[in-house]
């Protein structure tokens, strides 16, 4: 089962480029984040056509995250729980059939907190440590389980072409970094750090001030596997080509392949 995560930016602006790269790579399933639609808005019919059953979890105009599967659903759960008034859509989580077992996917569209000094911060330390508690409860159901997508939070200095660029902002801020590991000590394998390395690797390349041409890119798309996840896993990837399409997001999919 190969299950991937993308920022893709807005899914009216994006439609022909995802299309394109679902047909290019075939996942089974793809969590998108930032589909900037509310769930009736969405072009469901050309993803329906490629074989997907899908659910959203949209917002008009900002934010928003679905779960495209091949297979079929078995549970579906929209919103992060804790605060109850907090009307961003930002996760989706589902339960899918694998042929060996049930596989459940969380995908998240972290909150950027930026500027820090205003309420956006506080919200995106209240949101991780939301997702914290969320991921103890669920990581006690001892099953595969993934939690995937645009974490905006840079790990490690490596994981930014200029790291220094970035000290002060939310996204590489301590408090930010230091929730993210706390996640990952609960026993979250972070795939892409786990099979690769390598400085230098990049899933985001902001438009401006040539980025993607200077690869001045950072690391904020994640895939963290629960210990049940992670034994089965086979091989991960960044499809970094991506970037370079036409009309394409600021992010690029990142992926990873279970036997399940």
């Amino acid at each position: 089962m190969k299950i991937a995560s993308w920022n893709i930016n807005g899914v009216k602006a994006r439609l022909e480029t995802v299309l394109k790269w679902l047909e290019e790579e075939q996942p089974d399933v793809a969590c998108f984040q930032e589909i900037k639609s509310v769930d009736e808005n969405f072009p469901r019919a050309p993803f329906e056509e490629l074989g997907y059953n899908l659910e959203t979890h949209g917002q008009k105009g900002f934010n928003g995250v679905a779960i495209l599967s091949k297979r079929p659903f078995e549970e579906v759960n929209r919103r992060l729980p804790g605060e109850d008034e907090d009307e961003q859509a930002r996760y989706i989580e589902a339960v899918i059939a694998g042929d060996n077992e049930p596989i459940r996917v969380g995908c998240l569209y972290l909150p950027n907190g930026n500027p820090v000094e205003t309420e956006k911060f506080p919200y995106k330390l209240r949101w991780m440590d939301r997702l914290h508690k969320h991921a103890v409860k669920q990581l006690e159901k001892e099953e595969a389980f993934l939690l995937v997508g645009d974490y905006n939070v840079i790990p490690e200095p490596e994981d930014a072409k200029k790291p220094e660029a970035w000290v002060g902002d939310a996204l590489f801020r301590p408090e930010s970094r230091q929730r993210f590991r706390a996640l990952l000590n609960l026993g979250f394998t972070e795939a892409v750090r786990a099979t690769n390395a390598t400085a230098g690797t990049y899933t985001f390349w902001d438009y401006q001030a040539g980025a993607w041409q200077r690869d001045n890119g950072i690391r904020i798309d994640h895939l963290l596997l629960s210990p049940e996840a992670a034994r089965i896993m086979q091989g991960v990837g960044i499809d970094k080509h991506v970037r370079g399409w036409e009309k394409p997001s600021d992010h690029v999919p990142v992926w990873v392949e279970l036997s399940a």
